[in-house]
């Protein structure tokens, strides 16, 4: 891994740091003693791993090949944080019975069926994003594609889920959203 990080630009690894800080401090406690982690303080959960996700899958590749932040790309990191968001709330509501009522998840907060309504209306809006900065359908496609999936995935989300719904099927979909961009683009 050093080598690796030798091999970036001095300009790339200081927009990785601070990911990799909050990567850290999700993991480990530091908290209330030594107690909590970032993972454990309330509403702070979901927008640690939103923002560490739209670092580094859309931040970190523009800043290392030099392109300029503008605003189709500040939209598109939104699009992602949304995203991220959606595929989260699955994951919450799995664990809505073995969370402490203190973590205050989406689930938690506003009960499973309301946190279904937020995660569609997050995905209508990055659905909105995304034909407000893409014009080719060799992208919008695989988008589409991703969305629907990520709808049926989310509306079937329960708390007795079977062990592989969200820990294989819900995180796969970035896999399969990036395998039908290859797809689209090389057809």
């Amino acid at each position: 891994m050093g080598y690796y990080g030798y091999l970036i630009p001095k300009n790339t690894l200081l927009y990785i740091i601070p990911l990799i800080l909050l990567t850290f401090l999700y993991a480990v406690p530091f908290l209330s003693g030594f107690h909590k982690s970032l993972r454990q303080v309330s509403y702070l959960k979901i927008v640690v791993v939103a923002l560490v996700w739209t670092g580094f899958t859309v931040l970190i590749p523009l800043v290392d090949v030099e392109r300029e932040i503008s605003i189709n790309i500040m939209l598109i990191m939104l699009q992602r944080f949304l995203i991220v968001v959606v595929l989260i709330v699955p994951f919450d509501i799995r664990d809505v019975k073995y969370d402490a009522i203190s973590l205050q998840t989406i689930p938690q907060k506003i009960g499973i069926r309301n946190a279904k309504k937020l995660g569609l209306m997050l995905l209508v809006l990055s659905l909105v994003l995304e034909y407000l900065f893409t014009t080719s359908n060799v992208v919008k496609t695989p988008f589409m594609i991703f969305f629907f999936l990520l709808i049926i995935l989310l509306m079937r989300a329960k708390t007795d889920q079977s062990k592989y719904y969200s820990s294989f099927w819900v995180e796969s979909l970035p896999i399969v959203w990036w395998l039908l961009l290859l797809g689209f683009h090389n057809f």
